[in-house]
């Protein structure tokens, strides 16, 4: 039978001590790089053996309740008798050639290293999960300390410094100048990380800095430059822009100064309580229009406990969905259209100039942020404010335009324009 090619693992997974977990599959063997028809008789019989002391831990539990401790000690067997250090084999010529696919020349001569350093006697013996009376019902690794669990190792009380400090720029300069002066003619890299790893950045005790007592860190030296007080670069006259502002400009790709220029208004506020196990929640929503009076409009919905917190969010919401609305003669729209939203049907109607807009507040307001002078509307059945405003809004992006129409035809642009709208010929 081929050599298997076999990786010890010897980290174990960690688990809290308190959770009282069930037994996991321990690998102390993986085959790697196996070709097919290959098998690995000891890690069968690891896993058989492993599925036979669970069973004899069982067994001792019954027989501890029983009182037949005597059977226990029959039951109990080492977990390690069937591994044997013949088991841990070294690597052929096959397995060096797999190896060689994946590793460089350098990471194969550490491998090889670290397989040299370990004693099969070692793995045979201690690389298992104990098996008797005081073993654990968890797995862990205890090479590594447990800063909850396990109590922590502190520093002596001498190591306390309580004169300890930074060190200034000049006493930093001074050490690198010293480590200059001192390199040999042809400095290495391993020089550098030296240097880098043995500067010390306080002055006062070695061992306060190197192994500390406390980790309250030193006070800061007075007189840097860089610890002034912080002071705005903003000029006379100008506002720090908040955080929400700033992502809006970043997400729109709007100015401050064009966001200043915009058109807002809120159409519709109430109250809302949200209710649960602590009680009723209540907060205000608002809905809020924003244009540019050139053709661009947007609707968004904001809801906070603050009334000024809930106002920027449907505002910035707004912004956000604004949309081109089109324009017949950048004063009214392309033809009468009609939508049903929920319950409430709205009709907007063409009008010619000077006929201004005659219709309810909510369309108003909306007609007064796109830049629409000239409009009529006529809304039927419910007069939900929020859906009314919803379906005005949908109204408006859904108009057919002229272009399009003119391509349903089969007829000219300007004759479109003539029949339907009686609008300036071009």
């Amino acid at each position: 039978m081929k050599a298997t090619l076999t990786a010890r693992c010897l980290l174990l997974r960690r688990a809290a001590p308190s959770r009282k977990c069930a037994q996991r599959t321990f690998h102390l063997a993986r085959p790697l790089h196996a070709e097919p028809g290959e098998t690995d008789e000891p890690l069968k019989e690891t896993v058989q053996n492993e599925k036979q002391g669970e069973q004899r831990r069982k067994g001792e539990k019954s027989i501890a309740k029983t009182g037949e401790r005597g059977k226990s000690k029959q039951l109990a067997r080492p977990l390690s008798a069937s591994i044997k250090p013949e088991h841990f084999k070294a690597y052929t010529d096959e397995n060096k050639d797999i190896l060689k696919k994946w590793y460089t020349p350098a990471q194969l001569a550490a491998i090889e290293a670290g397989e040299a350093a370990v004693d099969p006697q070692d793995l045979a013996e201690q690389a298992t999960l104990r098996d008797g009376p005081w073993a654990f019902n968890y797995i862990d690794d205890f090479a590594q300390i447990h800063p909850v669990i396990d109590k922590p190792i502190r520093a002596p009380e001498e190591n306390y410094d309580p004169k300890l400090r930074y060190k200034t720029k000049d006493e930093i300069a001074e050490d690198f100048a010293k480590f200059i002066r001192g390199l040999p003619e042809k400095p290495t890299r391993l020089d550098y990380i030296k240097f880098r790893d043995n500067l010390r950045l306080t002055v006062g005790k070695e061992e306060a800095e190197r192994n500390p007592r406390n980790y309250l860190s030193p006070d800061i030296p007075k007189g840097i430059p860089e610890m002034k007080k912080y002071t705005s670069n903003l000029k006379e006259g100008q506002v720090e822009l908040d955080p929400g502002m700033k992502r809006l400009m970043r997400q729109t790709g709007y100015s401050n100064s064009e966001i200043n220029r915009f058109r807002f208004k809120i159409l519709v506020t109430h109250r809302v309580v949200n209710q649960t196990k602590m009680g009723k929640i209540q907060s205000e929503y608002y809905l809020c229009v924003a244009g540019n009076g050139r053709g661009m409009l947007g609707i968004g919905e904001g809801k906070s406990t603050e009334p000024m917190d809930g106002t920027l969010q449907a505002q910035y919401a707004a912004i956000r969905n604004m949309q081109p609305i089109p324009r017949y003669e950048d004063r009214t729209i392309f033809g009468n259209v009609k939508v049903k939203v929920g319950a409430v049907e709205v009709e907007l109607m063409t009008r010619p100039p000077g006929f201004g807009v005659r219709c309810q507040a909510y369309i108003y307001e909306m007609c007064n942020c796109a830049g629409i002078q000239d409009l009529a509307a006529r809304v039927t059945r419910s007069r939900n404010p929020m859906n009314t405003i919803k379906a005005v809004y949908q109204a408006l992006l859904s108009q057919r335009l002229p272009d399009e129409m003119a391509r349903g035809l089969g007829k000219k642009l300007v004759d479109v324009r003539k029949v339907y709208y009686g609008g300036n010929i071009l």
